[in-house]
């Protein structure tokens, strides 16, 4: 695979995602981690997965670079597929931490989310949802996503202002669960997601389908309507000249 690396070691699969200095989210990678989850839920040598990204960088989410210059029906593969990779992770049954190795905002948090257990990065690292600002609509799955963790109180007004919270906010509010040092994260993810792992596996993978049922049925219901809403959003003029000021924004980041 082109955007991930995968190692498969005692039964324990880490993907390791592989995309440039800071794994931003296109097309490929969504449709390369969809094949990728999906394969390692069928394989019954596998009984657990980690999720993790690059020194300083979980994932800094959607590729606008790229993802911008999209044509119609590249962009809405894009957007049907960063629905279908959500309600993937949401539904994978086994084991499933994230190890959160730096900044992981938007896409890089939503991933996240789709975990049993976070552990990120200790540092000058952010996390959050900021889509509303950058002019993306947010689906209703995503806040049964946030509101999940973070209670619907909180995740509504983090949603609506955008808000991206340093690691020391995101371990008070709930939104990780343990922070470590950026060294350890790996370390650490494996030692809690082995604890899973010796548990019995009907058991647990059947509990956790049960305590997650009302969330992955929100996420497998009919999401043509929302994806229609903000494809009609992404093409409006405004839309689009917020998001060549951001993209401008991240251009200079690049180059400095």
């Amino acid at each position: 695979m082109k955007t991930l690396e995968i190692n498969i070691e005692n039964k324990l699969a880490v993907i390791t995602l592989n995309r440039g200095r800071s794994n931003p989210i296109n097309l490929e990678m969504i449709s390369e981690l969809i094949s990728a989850v999906k394969e390692l839920e069928a394989d019954e040598e596998v009984n657990g997965l980690i999720i993790t990204g690059k020194e300083g960088f979980f994932s800094a989410g959607i590729d606008l670079i790229e993802v911008y210059h999209y044509n119609e029906q590249q962009s809405q593969d894009f957007w049907t597929n960063f629905l279908l990779m959500q309600s993937t992770l949401v539904s994978f049954k086994k084991p499933f931490v994230a190890a959160i190795s730096g900044h992981s905002p938007a896409g890089g948090c939503i991933i996240a989310l789709c975990a049993d257990y976070r552990v990120m990065a200790k540092g000058n690292f952010i996390i959050g949802l900021n889509e509303i600002p950058v002019g993306i609509i947010v689906p209703d799955t995503v806040f049964s996503l946030y509101s999940f963790w973070l209670g619907k109180r909180k995740a509504y007004q983090y949603l609506l202002e955008g808000k991206l919270l340093k690691v020391d906010e995101a371990l008070q509010f709930g939104l990780v669960d343990e922070v470590v040092e950026p060294e350890e994260v790996l370390k650490v993810a494996e030692k809690k997601i082995r604890i899973y792992m010796k548990m019995n596996a009907e058991t647990w993978q059947q509990s956790k389908l049960n305590l997650r049922k009302e969330l992955i049925s929100q996420m497998q219901t009919d999401q043509s309507e929302t994806l229609n809403k903000m494809l009609e959003q992404w093409w409006l003029p405004e839309t689009r000249l917020s998001l060549q000021k951001v993209i401008g924004q991240l251009t200079k980041t690049v180059k400095n």
